[in-house]
């Protein structure tokens, strides 16, 4: 079905609690010789499926058994599909799977799970694995979901689709390839008839219409309606402050300057050093994040330092900045 539908699945071999046990359920069935032979069988039987393995579960590495299992799994996948399929980990809350895999040959990208609380510094978190040797890709693939208490705690309030828009910009602006968007009560397919996880609150049929579901893919269009493999995190643009919190100030730009994406929380003013971007000229707008839809604000001068002030209707908002003489169509739209 997923495969008629154009989709990739993430896959997970098993959950944490089969290797691990923590808080989870158990029985902890796997060791080295079994997790490999069981790798294997999956690879060959999913060999021609749309998927990505993602190994761990939510769970910490934190015996040379469990280690030995993870890696042993991972080597049973490659010799069954052949590397037909990419393999990344999944950890526990705060944690990265490079902690514990980077140097090893079959991680082919590293997952965060930044965690769900609000304001999360997950710009830090991806930066920390964008610069790591040898290079991988590397994505928050579990951020705070939306609907969840913040920080587990009732007393702070739900992250809603504004904290869904931070952390996705954030994270994309710092380098990560990807982003997850998650739903606190569909992850649990709550409905009032069965026991509920952390605080849920309303159904899961009536989550699927909340508002950040739908604002995610904008980001992605932004991002592919200019050059996307050439696209390189840069801070060094911003002249003022570039904040924490929700006031934290993320840039984006092409590796030869030709433009710029600046994600702005808040309505403080941001300082900008146009003289990194090339072209004389350069063509500005708003990207509106909840809509997808752009506004053409003007041209300056390749020379200047400038200050911009995000529009109301807010809170966030992103800046494009083009090379006027590059022909980008609006920001968001395809050529």
């Amino acid at each position: 079905m997923a495969a008629n539908l154009g989709l990739t699945m993430g896959l997970l071999p098993t959950w944490g609690d089969k290797w691990n046990i923590k808080w989870g359920r158990g029985p902890e069935i796997f060791t080295p010789e079994n997790a490999r032979i069981y790798g294997e069988w999956l690879g060959r039987r999913y060999i021609d499926a749309p998927l990505i393995w993602i190994l761990g579960g939510d769970r910490t590495v934190e015996t040379d058994t469990h280690r030995a299992v993870i890696a042993s799994m991972a080597q049973g996948l490659r010799a069954g599909d052949g590397g037909a399929h990419l393999i990344t980990f999944h950890p526990q809350g705060g944690q990265t799977s490079s902690q514990y895999f980077h140097n090893e040959e079959w991680l082919d990208f590293n997952m965060w799970q930044t965690g769900h609380a609000r304001n999360r510094d997950s710009y830090n978190c991806i930066a920390h694995d964008y610069a790591l040797t040898p290079t991988k890709p590397c994505m928050d693939a579990e951020p705070g979901y939306e609907d969840h208490p913040a920080g587990f705690d009732l007393s702070n309030g739900y992250l809603d689709d504004y904290d869904v828009r931070k952390s996705l910009y954030w994270g994309l602006f710092a380098g990560a390839h990807g982003h997850t968007y998650g739903c606190h009560p569909i992850w649990q397919f709550w409905h009032p008839y069965r026991e509920g996880v952390t605080h849920v609150r309303r159904h899961w049929r009536e989550a699927l219409t909340l508002p950040g579901s739908g604002q995610v893919r904008h980001a992605r269009a932004l991002l592919e309606s200019r050059p996307f493999l050439t696209r390189i995190p840069d801070t060094t643009l911003i002249v003022s402050k570039v904040e924490e919190g929700s006031h934290h100030v993320q840039a984006t730009r092409d590796e030869a300057g030709t433009y710029a994406l600046i994600y702005i929380p808040s309505n403080r003013p941001v300082e900008l050093d146009l003289r990194q971007l090339s072209g004389a000229e350069l063509t500005a707008w708003w990207y509106d994040p909840r809509t997808g839809t752009s506004k053409r604000i003007g041209t300056y001068s390749n020379s200047e330092v400038v200050t911009f002030t995000a529009p109301i209707g807010g809170p966030d908002w992103v800046l494009v900045l083009d090379d006027s003489s590059g022909g980008y169509p609006a920001p968001g739209r395809l050529v």
